[in-house]
């Protein structure tokens, strides 16, 4: 049988990822001390990899695809095909940021006055590349974790990634100039989009899992309204391309079908029950296909 090697990202996108899987239809199990997680789905083999790495396999075809972040593809350099842009993180749904970052009480106000100190970080290309935009020589050192808490006696300032920038503020740490954002890509092989069985897998999965993230914040609204209330409901109802109207059994009636923003249904529910609308049901969704 035909196999697709898929990487799934360890460590802060792990738990999301498997998630976003699950609402995309497919089960992922990570066995505990194991890196290669098990999927309901025979055609695919998966193995945990660390974002940072991940560009690097799949560009060589050890794995057909993978997920990471833009910015780990541009720190490796890798020649990948990028799928699908999937806009989620660890806590969030905003992009990640790369920053720079020194304690509150430091002297260094920008770029320019990195000259001659030292930084810490994991994404010492993506450093370096913003040094020389800026001109300024400084001591780039790549950090194993925790780089938070190295300055100020091991590093005079940091770049770090950062989703809400509460772990910097603990550290008593202040940003002070962005170097780029960042969001994760479902990523292939040049040689493997190639493939007609791995392509369509590819594709189905970047399908499905766009249509996961696409439903996230959005609930299903079905309500019976009355003839003479359809205009005023229909006007309240935002949809995605236009609510359904179905006429019902009952001479004067119709049934909406719509989709809405989740955190405008608890003003508009009652304000479309005052209305004279009945058998309001609100729905969860798991995936919308544009």
């Amino acid at each position: 049988m035909e196999k697709l090697f898929l990487g799934i990202p360890k460590g802060s996108l792990e738990k999301s990822t498997v998630e976003m899987f699950r609402k995309a239809g497919y089960k992922i199990s990570i066995p505990e001390r194991s890196y290669y997680p098990s999927i309901d789905d025979p055609e695919i083999d998966c193995m945990l990899i660390r974002a940072q790495e991940m560009s690097r396999y799949v560009e060589e075809g050890i794995l057909d695809c993978g997920l990471t972040g833009k910015d780990w593809i541009i720190e490796n350099g890798s020649d990948v095909v990028e799928v699908a842009e999937l806009v989620y993180g660890k806590v969030g749904r905003a992009p990640l940021k790369w920053v720079l970052a020194v304690p509150e009480n430091s002297k260094i106000k920008s770029a320019k006055d990195l000259d001659g100190r030292r930084i810490a970080t994991e994404a010492v290309g993506l450093t370096k590349k913003y040094l020389r935009k800026h001109g300024v020589k400084a001591k780039v050192e790549f950090s194993w974790g925790a780089t938070e808490v190295k300055p100020p006696r091991l590093a005079d300032a940091i770049v770090e990634i950062t989703e809400t920038g509460s772990s910097l503020r603990a550290n008593k740490l202040k940003i002070i100039d962005v170097l780029c954002e960042s969001t994760t890509r479902f990523i292939a092989n040049k040689d493997s989009v190639k493939n007609a069985f791995k392509k369509e897998k590819i594709d189905k999965l970047a399908l499905l899992l766009k249509a996961a993230l696409g439903a996230e914040g959005k609930v299903g609204l079905m309500l019976n309204v009355p003839k003479s209330k359809l205009d005023y409901c229909l006007k309240r109802l935002p949809a995605i391309e236009r609510p359904t109207i179905s006429p019902l059994a009952e001479d004067g009636w119709f049934a909406l079908n719509t989709i809405v923003d989740e955190f405008i249904v608890r003003d508009l529910i009652p304000d479309l029950k005052k209305a004279g609308a009945t058998g309001i049901v609100e729905y969860p969704l798991n995936k919308i296909v544009a």
